[in-house]
């Protein structure tokens, strides 16, 4: 009922906003639209923008939750920002999550509040504002004022339902672009380019490589600027335990990045990745670290903040995390001309026997953005967000300000000024506050890596020869050393997978209320008390401790959880492919 009565709210909002059009609010409907359906085609053949710019520039303000933190956000007065305002006439009053909860308990006050800002960018929390009626549903929206997003979206569309039951769209996916091509790695197993230097570039393919890296370095040198050395330390604050502790655990043994699921690829069961054997042996590995004082102590006590001030002092050998984590920490260690304790990539496995799947494709799926059910003009919104997924709103938000970011050369071909790669590089928090690159991606939809706009200029700056130009000397002397251009000239690539069919999970609805909440918050609260027990334990305990933690798993209902994961897996396999399962 409660979803029903949300899309009352939006018809009657939407009607009055064409009523108001119709008698003369905004003059520039009608030409918006005849743009739209004119069919013409730039060089590459697709549809040429409808508009290149919002009808209404007059001054609004909306308001944003984000959840994820933004350090360097600067109340759009970074000079990108300025641009949007001038261009838009939107300003974006924005709160972000801070620290490591990835917004979950600020989204639960507001759904069971039902005070919500006016756009959210909810993570993986958005099926709870779903379920409380707090989101609009954006179809007609989209239909009728977002010719870009559905430029950009193009066959993706459908990917956009919610659900098979609901198959409204309620946000817009902006954390990821659409036919990406990734040409960098930041996840894997890090180290930090001194230690390898030092060691003469030794191989690192497997876990026995990776230790022994790390143990050979820190008995060379047990302290640093006077502190002790830590070989490897983990952040396991929050939900951050899952991206540097329980995550590594399927990558190194074969497996995609599924969530808290490995799921079957010829069957479409799901079950919870800890109960795979061979992740057995990798939490198996991580205890033999922490008993030979390799692993951090306080890796399970410490909080966010405090794992990142460890990494900014540069006595951190060893990670095993994604580059985005921990790049805060890494930022201050550049800033401080310490290039060679930032760190190396690697896909190290269990054995050679398993392939790292990080660049196994999911195809376009991702967190977005959501309109609210409290935002004061959902049609002007919209149209913000289209005019951000517009060609020029992704060139303004990728390489920033032209004549100060960038130039374009006689061929038409965009050129980051040297100066300001060498800020991206070496003072990255203060470029970012300053010119706002980088701060708006998850303000509209966008093409990935790789993607050539109109002009034959790509969307973002991430493309090979940009990557290499952006690499310190530390990392360049590295990557020459393994004969590699790029850090993921190391990983299998997207060609050895197929792509999923089932997209990526963490942004796939699931029930809020329930048996599989209940049974997935029991499950949780075990994972997170029984993974480190696990790790600390003594190794003659681990597996009689390891072994408890899955029947306890599956004695909290597991099974009756992976169940009912299983068949949404499967209807959303249905609902992308038309397989009947």
């Amino acid at each position: 009922m409660k979803r029903k009565s949300v899309k009352t709210v939006f018809t009657l909002m939407l009607l009055s906003s064409m009523l108001i059009a119709g008698c003369g609010g905004n003059n520039n409907n009608n030409a918006a639209n005849n743009a739209a359906n004119t069919g013409n085609t730039n060089a590459a053949g697709t549809n040429a923008e409808a508009t290149a710019a919002p009808e209404d520039t007059s001054p609004i303000t909306f308001t944003f939750f984000g959840g994820d933190s933004s350090p360097n956000w600067n109340n759009m007065q970074d000079a990108t920002g300025k641009v949007i305002t001038e261009k838009t006439g939107v300003s974006i009053n924005a709160e972000f999550d801070v620290g490591a909860g990835g917004g979950q308990s600020k989204i639960a006050l507001m759904a069971a509040s039902g005070d919500v800002p006016d756009m959210i960018f909810a993570k993986g929390e958005l099926s709870k504002l779903v379920d409380a009626g707090l989101v609009l549903d954006l179809t007609d929206l989209i239909d009728k004022y977002a010719p870009n997003i559905k430029k950009v979206m193009s066959e993706n569309m459908n990917r956009l339902k919610y659900s098979n039951d609901d198959q409204s769209i309620y946000s817009i996916p902006t954390n990821v672009g659409v036919d990406q091509k990734s040409f960098d790695a930041g996840g894997g197993f890090e180290i930090q380019m001194k230690v390898l230097k030092e060691l003469g570039y030794p191989k690192v393919r497997t876990l026995a490589d990776y230790e022994k890296v790390l143990k050979d370095y820190v008995a060379l040198h047990p302290t640093t600027d006077g502190q002790p050395t830590i070989p490897l330390t983990l952040n396991a604050d929050d939900w951050k335990i899952m991206i540097t502790v329980t995550n590594p655990a399927f990558l190194t043994t074969g497996a995609p990045d599924d969530g808290e699921y490995y799921v079957n690829p010829e069957t479409y069961a799901a079950q919870l990745h800890y109960k795979r054997p061979e992740e057995k042996e990798y939490f198996r590995w991580l205890n033999k670290m922490y008993n030979e004082g390799l692993l951090d102590k306080d890796t399970f006590v410490q909080k966010d903040d405090q794992y990142k001030a460890k990494i900014a002092s540069g006595r951190v050998l060893g990670l095993i995390s994604q580059e985005w984590e921990y790049g805060e920490a890494e930022n201050a260690l550049k800033a401080a001309g310490k290039n060679e304790d930032t760190y190396a990539h690697f896909p190290v496995t269990l054995s050679e026997d398993y392939q790292d799947h990080s660049f196994q494709t999911t195809g376009v799926d991702g967190y977005g953005i959501a309109i609210t059910t409290a935002c004061k003009d959902p049609v002007r919104a919209i149209k913000f967000l289209d005019w951000m997924s517009s060609e020029e709103g992704q060139v303004l938000r990728n390489w920033g300000v032209e004549g100060t970011h960038y130039t374009v050369d006689a061929n038409g071909t965009r050129i980051v000024d040297p100066t300001v790669q060498d800020r991206k590089v070496n003072d990255n928090a203060t470029f970012t506050k300053e010119s706002g690159i980088g701060l708006y991606g998850i303000f509209g939809a966008k093409y990935g890596d790789g993607v050539k706009d109109s002009t034959g200029n790509y969307y973002t700056t991430n493309f090979p020869e940009q990557i290499v130009a952006s690499y310190s000397d530390a990392e360049k002397e590295t990557l020459k050393a393994y004969g590699a251009t790029t850090w993921k000239d190391l990983f299998p690539q997207e060609s050895d997978f197929p792509t999923k069919e089932w997209g990526a999970l963490y942004n796939m609805p699931v029930p809020t209320d329930g048996d599989y909440q209940v049974i997935f918050s029991k499950t949780q609260d075990i994972v997170r008390k029984r993974i480190p027990e696990a790790v600390l334990s003594k190794p003659a305990d681990f597996d009689k401790i390891y072994d408890s933690f899955i029947a306890e798993l599956n004695k909290a209902g597991a099974e009756k959880m992976e169940g009912i994961y299983t068949d949404l897996v499967k209807q959303r396999v249905s609902l992308w492919t038309g397989k009947q399962l």
